[in-house]
């Protein structure tokens, strides 16, 4: 059976045959689909802003766009995110299933140490590796008594490459990781019965009802790597948020606009090939039988090396990053550039995450429920146009609403609300992508038995579908709430007058050089967000 026919299941009203959402009536679907549109407007305001400036280029445009230099950005560019998303993906799925299904010692602190990756600013990681791995950085020193005088350069496309993949590989392991803990047992046991053994098992069963959150999470670290400018720019990548920002410093937003458009195209691009790939069959438990919790199967022989997989892992995205924080806090006087306690900071950045990632998934909400819930085109190219923005560059979609409120809304300009949208317009795709793969998850018949059983269509969403869906919502909220604290272009020119957060201070200490200033803010940045992280994901505890 289809999942589109297992999800409308087919009545007969008045003698004729109608498909019917399983959880709504046709006026609560547009509803749904009404505040989609409102969301979806919101988002897509940068691209109406490029799409001018794109248009006021001309043919002057159009010939920049043919340019050998343009060509070989979009090489450079397409090269870069198919590297570091197939090096994330192939860290991401051992450390998901190492840290939710085996007997891995310490493995919830694993976790923990894995995705705070993820919060480190990617300039950031950047900068300690060239610190670290540079031809005369911390490594060149340890093994200069053995005659190593000098390291090769890691800048360029090697350097930018490890960066992405070290503060990417999270993105996939987080909706990998839920989809594990709610994986059909049955299905396992019945290959076992067969006379499978634990690869074959993975291979052929686990790793399908895999496919929906691995593409999602591949799809969020491609994009993350199309658009980030932190890496590409420490690591002098050429590469198009490079080129953009180039060309936004001197004010040529015309070609800024192009080549950014371009990046919209290639995201539209992604989505298609990702729908298209997208597994088209069932991912949900089935069957009348009580659940049953996940076995924990024990690793044996190999567990020292899972255990030195996950050290390599954790030392080389974490522990070299603190370490270099930590070795410029004590070899150097710390200088403050700008005058800012840390508890204002943290009061900051955390109120701001906090309430950007709640109004996010607010937002992302009917997006995700109409892509899983509704086979209709128009549903799903709502929820596609919503990762438009995701794929802009932070500086292109500040100087967009900028622009915006200046000439529509002078009274939200440099407030805590346009911050906001601009947040939102960036990290929503993070929220859409993880409740969408939950919803993927939940049989419908769940739903189906609520209403017969005299529930209205939003209290069986009320009280069956989010509770079931509450581990991949969760993963979305951190996704974005983590993604806000660390965001850097759009906090510097969209923030109110004054308004400081970690990422800032740590742009403004760089900045001036002042690179013993940096860890202080870098390691509260770390800490909070891991303390978080093991927050949010104690809910698990009931899934695992």
């Amino acid at each position: 059976m289809q999942l589109a026919d297992a999800i409308r299941p087919r009545l007969r009203i008045n003698g004729q045959r109608r498909h019917v959402l399983s959880l709504w009536h046709v006026g609560n679907r547009q509803l749904a689909q009404i505040v989609s549109l409102a969301v979806v407007a919101v988002v897509m305001i940068p691209v109406v802003y490029l799409a001018f400036g794109a248009i006021n280029a001309g043919q002057e445009g159009i010939d920049y766009l043919l340019r050998a230099r343009t060509l070989r950005i979009i090489g450079n560019s397409l090269s870069l995110m198919a590297t570091a998303t197939v090096c994330a993906t192939l860290i991401a799925i051992p450390f998901a299933w190492l840290t939710s299904r085996s007997d891995l010692p310490g493995r919830r602190a694993w976790l923990v140490l894995g995705l705070a990756a993820m919060v480190i600013p990617s300039y950031l990681t950047a900068v300690t590796f060239a610190e670290a791995f540079g031809p005369k950085g911390i490594l060149q020193s340890l093994l200069a008594p053995f005659g190593v005088d000098r390291l090769p350069g890691i800048k360029g496309f090697f350097g930018a490459s490890l960066t992405l993949t070290a503060v990417t590989f999270p993105y996939i392991v987080l909706p990998v990781r839920a989809a594990l803990l709610h994986c059909d047992r049955s299905l396992e046991e019945a290959g076992q019965s067969l006379g499978m053994n634990r690869w074959r098992v993975f291979r052929h069963i686990i790793l399908p009802q895999l496919r929906p959150a691995l593409s999602a999470g591949m799809l969020m670290t491609a994009l993350y790597c199309l658009s980030d400018f932190g890496a590409v720019a420490v690591m002098q990548f050429n590469a198009f948020t490079r080129a953009i920002f180039i060309q936004t410093e001197s004010y040529r937003m015309d070609k800024a606009s192009v080549l950014a458009l371009l990046l919209v195209g290639m995201t539209l691009i992604l989505l298609f090939t990702q729908s298209r790939l997208q597994l088209r069959g069932r991912h949900y438990r089935i069957g009348t039988g009580a659940a049953r919790h996940l076995e924990v199967l024990p690793l044996g022989r190999f567990k020292i090396p899972a255990l030195v997989f996950c050290a390599v892992v954790v030392f080389i995205a974490v522990v070299i990053p603190v370490l270099v924080l930590l070795s410029w806090t004590a070899g150097h006087t710390i200088t403050d550039p700008v005058k800012a306690p840390l508890s204002l900071l943290m009061r900051n950045t955390v109120g701001v995450s906090a309430v950007s990632a709640l109004a996010v998934t607010l937002a992302a909400f009917p997006l995700a429920l109409l892509a899983s819930r509704d086979a209709s085109r128009f549903s799903r190219w709502l929820a596609h146009l919503a990762y438009a923005g995701n794929v802009l560059p932070g500086i292109v979609i500040a100087l967009a609403l900028v622009l915006f409120a200046t000439q529509n809304m002078l009274s939200i300009y440099q407030t805590l609300p346009l911050l906001i949208i601009g947040y939102a317009i960036r990290y929503l795709p993070f929220s859409i992508g993880a409740t969408e793969s939950a919803f993927a998850q939940i049989n419908p018949r769940f739903e189906e038995a609520a209403r017969s059983l005299g529930l209205s269509p939003w209290a069986a969403l009320a009280r069956i579908t989010l509770p079931l869906a509450r581990g991949g919502i969760l993963a979305g909220l951190a996704l974005v709430f983590l993604n806000v604290m660390k965001e850097l272009p759009a906090t510097l020119i969209l923030r109110p007058i004054g308004f400081r957060t970690f990422a800032t201070r740590i742009w403004s200490a760089y900045d001036e050089a002042f690179l013993s200033s940096i860890a202080p803010p870098g390691l509260t940045l770390i800490l909070v967000s891991a303390f978080s992280l093991a927050i949010i994901l104690r809910r698990e505890n009931a899934a695992e």
